[in-house]
């Protein structure tokens, strides 16, 4: 295989294109499991679970696209470690030791009844177990450094988990690659076959591979045998384990080892003893489905994740299943506390478009119109989310998120309570910082200037357009003050709603309303690989008597 069709994937542009969408994709995939077909290939329970005991699990994100970031940002660590911001799935910890596992027995009658009176399909089953295994990879493993994935399918279920996975992967953002050199001639399996070569997917032969996994392949997924697999494994996948045991010993202290992820168990482990012989491989993540079973509690990688959210109280009660509470509407948790991390080797080598001097606009205006125009079209939360920073006479800096609520050639515009402290800050020294800080487009904005009051018409008009509930809050609130506790803010919110039940309107505080900074200085920020970073800043300068901004580049 040619050296270059897998490490140029990195230089790809359309791959930065991809990166806002990832957060995106993982908040809308759930909204996509309800859509999923009928199999067209009805599969008896007793075949099925001969070949192996179908993985059943869901998905959350795509949102963090991706993520991915999730939190789909992208981490510059090393290989196999956590990425540098928490995430949805992270933000439940479950004990390993309050967590049910199953044997396999169990494990083939839980398969069994989901196909049976409860209604799933095999290919249900199937899509769900592979959108789980490829959202816990984009939760951990970000596209700008694991792109290349290469996925290794068995013939059985396991492996057509891998090939669904291989799927949701590429639209991720990621560059997939398949080694499947035992196929399944049915019709669900050409089926994903066929859907992964309508996206140019390749599928490499044992002879393609090479023999160095680690220079080509960033994350190789285990996707060869199930829970229901007996014996020793055989040719070629007793070979295809043997590799990736040779990874984790290598003796070359400065080689990366690519990450292994394992779908649902480690291939060639036992479902229930684990590694018997001690001499498997060691993933460094595993996706268990539906439940973990037995063997999981002898896995001791860093990422321990849980799918399976769709499982129906009749099978919890029925089995005494006790399973971890997901966070939000995330159909994957990570079992057990992340491993710790050495914060001083966080970092993001970014994959960004260079930004020209003359391919922006001349008038900073008109770029920051462009750029937030960007981030509300890659589906960024609160794009207008932006940092405050303010000093008062005393000289110490104070910083918060507030909220742009306009912005022309005039000013940018925020509202808030004077009296609270960045209003006495403003009141006695009123100019100020604002920093905009869009992570998925790898850019940020800041913004220096005066700042002033405006009109009491235009906060009057802003106040009465605000919902009911946040004027009320406005008035309540006596910002920056200490007060006894959260109950009196409630009792005084509700006596307040109160008095204005019958819907008469509510006036604006006179201490409540809107600053507006005008601006003296752009500097707009792309983050770069190699901390090569595109920094061009906007002065305002005077030339033939007008007002014109002079364009400068700054060292990163």
């Amino acid at each position: 295989m040619p050296q270059n069709s897998v490490v140029n994937y990195h230089n790809n542009s359309e791959l930065y294109k991809m990166l806002p969408l990832l957060r995106k994709a993982k908040r809308m995939s759930c909204l996509l499991t309800p859509i999923l077909l009928p199999s067209s290939a009805p599969i008896s329970v007793h075949n099925f679970n001969a070949t192996r005991s179908l993985t059943t699990s869901h998905h959350l994100l795509l949102s963090r696209f991706l993520g991915l970031r999730p939190k789909i940002g992208f981490s510059g660590k090393s290989r196999g470690s956590l990425r540098g911001m928490a995430t949805k799935m992270d933000s439940v910890q479950q004990n390993p030791e309050s967590i049910s596992y199953l044997n396999q027995q169990e494990a083939a009658e839980i398969d069994e009844i989901l196909m049976g009176h409860l209604g799933f399909s095999v290919d249900q089953l199937m899509e769900l177990a592979g959108l789980s295994v490829a959202t816990a990879i984009a939760e951990v493993y970000r596209p700008s450094e694991f792109s290349r994935v290469l996925t290794i399918c068995g013939p059985g279920n396991n492996g057509g988990d891998g090939l669904v996975a291989a799927r949701h992967l590429y639209h991720f953002g990621y560059k997939p690659f398949i080694c499947y050199p035992k196929r399944t001639a049915k019709p669900l399996y050409n089926g994903l076959v066929t859907q992964l070569e309508s996206l140019s997917v390749p599928f490499l032969s044992l002879e393609d591979l090479p023999k160095d996994l680690s220079n080509s392949f960033d994350i190789l997924v285990d996707a060869m045998f199930g829970f229901s697999f007996h014996g020793s494994p055989r040719p070629p996948f007793d070979d295809l384990i043997q590799r990736l045991v040779g990874l984790k010993i290598s003796d070359d202290k400065h080689q990366k080892s690519p990450a292994i992820v394992s779908i649902d168990i480690p291939s060639g482990w036992h479902v229930e003893e684990g590694d018997l012989s001690g001499e498997g491989f060691k993933p460094d993540m595993l996706v268990s489905l539906t439940a973990p079973k037995l063997c999981a509690k002898r896995f001791s990688g860093p990422h321990h994740i849980l799918g399976g959210r769709f499982v129906p109280p009749s099978i919890k009660n029925k089995f005494h299943l006790q399973l971890p509470a997901y966070p939000g509407t995330s159909m994957c948790v990570r079992i057990g506390k992340p491993p710790k991390i050495d914060i001083s080797s966080m970092r993001e080598n970014y994959i960004s478009p260079a930004l020209l001097e003359e391919e922006v606009a001349a008038d900073p205006f008109d770029q920051f119109q462009k750029w937030f125009d960007d981030a509300m079209a890659a589906g960024l939360k609160e794009p207008n989310a932006m940092a405050l920073s303010t000093t008062g006479k005393d000289g110490k800096p104070s910083s918060r998120i507030v909220l742009l609520k306009g912005f022309d050639k005039d000013g940018f515009v925020w509202y808030t309570n004077y009296e609270g402290s960045k209003g006495q800050q403003i009141a006695e020294n009123p100019r100020a910082a604002l920093l905009f800080y869009w992570d998925d487009l790898n850019r940020q904005v800041r913004i220096e200037g005066p700042v002033q009051k405006v009109s009491d018409e235009e906060s009057e008009q802003y106040f009465h357009s605000r919902p009911r509930g946040s004027q009320l809050g406005a008035i309540v609130s006596k910002q920056s003050t200490v007060i006894p506790g959260r109950q009196f803010l409630i009792d005084e919110y509700k006596q307040l709603e109160a008095k204005y039940s019958d819907g008469s309107l509510i006036p604006k505080p006179k201490h409540w309303g809107g600053y507006r900074l005008k601006p003296e200085m752009f500097e707009f920020w792309q983050g770069q690989q190699s901390r090569l970073h595109d920094r061009l800043c906007y002065v305002p300068e005077t030339v033939d008597g007008r007002r014109v901004w002079r364009i400068e580049r700054l060292a990163p």
